[in-house]
């Protein structure tokens, strides 16, 4: 490839087959959450959403190691992934402003407080409180209790920050030529990734069964698991993406000073680390 040409990748049939496998996915999200039969047409989204982003980052790792990529190229990359990160702040952003919309404004109006207190001739003797254990529509049951925060919570705070020391630590192995330390910081990340999303499968379990936290048990249900729960998709997603890494690794793949598929996935694992520290402190703490 000569110097100063851009590399145009071939037609690829990956973005629209990948549209159609999530549209499936949340077709089936929607069916489920509304009839509680969707799984099936669920199941089938998330394969096929898997399927293609392998198929796809492997027609990427091959044009990589190819040599088709340019200085050009990387940067387009970098603002690709930049904008990409940008676009899930904001994601988040949209939850967590729910969440301080709920807390600071909605309950103290239904409550009596502020310029909307009118509110609570909706439901006279509403106590607002936060967790909101007993909602002001008796239709809906709250959950018994919350789960502490100094316990499953606070693991999986100290397993994420780890997490980010020991990529941190793998990432600087790379740039300086220390494949094998790389490798064995990298692997010790996906453990700690893999060991965030077993707990919170049981943080999950102990909350349904024990708890009574579940989508349908009034607000409070419903931004837990939100929150936690997109955060949770988040994690599995990077540890696939950290694992993927580590089969790089392995066979040898990127350069010490150009590695920007693998520097993706550090951002990527940063962000997802510095929001789970906020859904600790407003989601479990205060």
């Amino acid at each position: 490839m000569s110097s100063g040409s851009y590399y145009v990748p071939a037609t690829s049939r990956w973005p629209v087959l990948g549209s159609i496998a999530l549209g499936v996915m949340m077709i089936g999200a929607g069916i489920q959450l509304v009839y509680g039969t969707g799984m099936p047409v669920l199941a089938v989204g998330l394969v096929a959403v898997v399927a293609v982003m392998g198929l796809w980052f492997r027609d990427v790792v091959h044009e990589s190691m190819g040599g088709l990529y340019d200085a050009q190229m990387d940067r387009s990359f970098r603002w690709g992934m930049g904008w990409f990160i940008f676009s899930e702040v904001m994601f988040f952003a949209a939850f967590f402003g729910a969440l301080f919309y709920v807390r600071t404004f909605a309950l103290p109006w239904l409550g009596g407080e502020g310029a909307k207190g009118v509110s609570a001739l909706l439901w006279p003797g509403f106590i607002p409180e936060w967790p909101l254990l007993n909602p002001p529509d008796a239709a809906v049951s709250g959950p018994h209790g919350v789960l502490s925060p100094w316990q499953l919570p606070l693991v999986n705070t100290l397993l994420l920050v780890t997490s980010s020391i020991t990529l941190t630590v793998a990432h600087e192995a790379l740039k300086l030529g220390y494949r094998a330390t790389c490798r064995n910081w990298l692997a010790a990340t996906v453990g700690l990734g893999i060991c965030f999303i077993v707990i919170q499968g049981v943080e999950y379990y102990e909350a349904y069964h024990h708890y009574g936290i579940t989508l349908e048990a009034g607000i409070f249900g419903a931004t837990f698991f939100i929150l936690t729960g997109f955060h949770g998709l988040h994690v599995i997603i990077g540890t696939l993406i950290l694992a993927t890494m580590l089969v790089r690794i392995i066979k040898g793949h990127f350069a010490n000073e150009q590695h920007f598929g693998f520097e993706a996935s550090c951002w990527y694992w940063h962000f997802v680390d510095v929001v789970w520290v906020g859904l600790f402190i407003f989601v479990y703490v205060l």
